[in-house]
């Protein structure tokens, strides 16, 4: 069961407590993301994110790392385009130790100017290690082609011109300004006594003031064009992109089963088509990625240069046929059993719980229940199915974006307008 609860200063606590383990997950979610950037400080919610381990007035940077190490517990963070999220799982009986190092981190960082120096070094090596990843550079060229120059468009850790730009003065204002108690939420999921869980976080977070935020969001307008990103690599890495949807839209549950039987595993029917029966390529999945207010839909494959054109035949073909024909009572019932099972193997883990809690309470201001999400999964029919797909599927709509030693030759609106 879940329950909602509140500290002093307004900040919502969600906790969900499973008895039969030893131990508990606790995620501070900060509603900030590298969306909320302007273009100067771009990356710059990344880089507060990793001076939140440099240190704080009583523990130094090895203080931070050694705490939970010392009792077998985790510590680690992330920044998304819309969130940055702090997390610490431990054993039940060092709770006390993991809430304390959490607010310490977030609210008694010191941010030296020589600890900022140093991690503006690590973070240019993390971004130039990006580079050098063309399966996944891939995925922020796609969406700086469909996006352009909005925010969404970005790589979340800013670009190398503007990390080294970022000053101390620019880092503090901007944390003051969004780590408020109206833009956080936090997510306790596993063994735990709800009472001590709240009374120990308003002795460490009760503390911190300040208001929230709101966001002026502006919708992103998708481009349909095709961005190249000459390396030289052995293959060719190619992502397909469209306008997705939103976290909350009504259709969500109808596009996460569109995704499943396309790309969603080895069963899938790009996976099956084009690696098992024909051999093009060694990786291929599509997966879909939602916002407050869009979503991107794409499409990854890893291939020789002289495999993408057939390649793209076969998954435009692929795209039609559900479009055209829609799924079969059998398919569709398989990839319905198929998400039932992924979720609800998911939430053995306490980690995916405590996850789940903040993240629905950020998008939706709720906690769907996986027996609702169920319900809806199955509530879906193949007239739902053809219905998106035909409008969200649609190819003149879709942006192509390639790392490796292959240039655009509208190979692209060629397959389109061939139908």
């Amino acid at each position: 069961m879940i329950q909602v609860a509140e500290l002093a200063n307004g900040i919502k606590v969600l906790m969900e407590n499973v008895p039969y383990v030893r131990s508990v997950a606790i995620g501070v979610w900060v509603d900030i993301g590298s969306r909320d950037e302007s273009n100067e400080l771009a990356g710059i919610s990344h880089f507060i994110e990793h001076l939140m381990f440099k240190g704080t007035e009583k523990r130094t940077a090895k203080d931070i790392a050694e705490a939970l190490d010392a009792v077998g517990g985790q510590l680690n963070a992330f920044t998304t385009k819309e969130y940055t999220c702090y997390y610490a799982r431990v054993l039940d009986e060092h709770f006390l130790l993991g809430v304390d190092l959490l607010g310490d981190m977030l609210l008694n960082s010191r941010f030296d100017q020589a600890d900022i120096d140093r991690e503006r070094n690590v973070i240019v090596e993390e971004i130039k290690m990006y580079e050098d990843a063309p399966d996944e550079l891939v995925h922020d060229v796609i969406a700086g082609t469909i996006w352009q120059s909005h925010p969404l468009g970005r790589p979340i850790s800013g670009y190398e011109k503007t990390v080294q730009g970022l000053t101390r003065e620019q880092l503090l204002s901007f944390y003051h300004k969004h780590y408020s108690p109206g833009n956080m939420v936090i997510s306790v999921a596993g063994s735990f006594d709800n009472q001590n869980v709240i009374s120990a976080l308003n002795v460490t977070f009760g503390k911190l003031t300040g208001t929230k935020k709101e966001r002026l969001y502006t919708l992103p307008e998708p481009a349909c064009q095709v961005g190249c990103r000459a390396k030289e690599n052995e293959q060719v890495h190619i992502c397909l992109g469209t306008q997705g949807l939103a976290l909350d839209d009504k259709k969500i549950y109808i596009l996460q089963i569109i995704n499943t039987i396309l790309g969603g595993g080895l069963s899938s029917r790009l996976f099956q088509e084009i690696r098992e029966q024909r051999g093009l390529v060694y990786s291929i999945y599509s997966y879909h990625s939602s916002y407050h207010d869009s979503g991107l839909f794409c499409i990854y494959t890893g291939l020789s240069k002289q495999n993408v054109r057939p390649a793209l035949e076969l998954i435009f073909q692929e795209m039609y046929n559900i479009q055209s024909n829609g799924v079969s009572a059998a398919e569709l019932q398989r990839v319905k059993d198929q998400l039932k099972g992924n979720l609800l193997l998911s939430l053995e883990s306490i980690s995916t719980r405590m996850s789940r809690l903040g993240k629905s309470q950020l998008y939706l201001g709720k906690v769907v229940s996986p027996d609702e999400i169920v319900s809806r999964i199955m509530e879906v029919s193949d007239t739902d199915i053809k219905d998106l797909a035909e409008t969200l599927l649609k190819p003149e709509n879709f942006c192509m974006a390639s790392v490796g030693p292959w240039d655009d030759d509208n190979i692209l609106e060629d397959i389109i307008n061939k139908g």
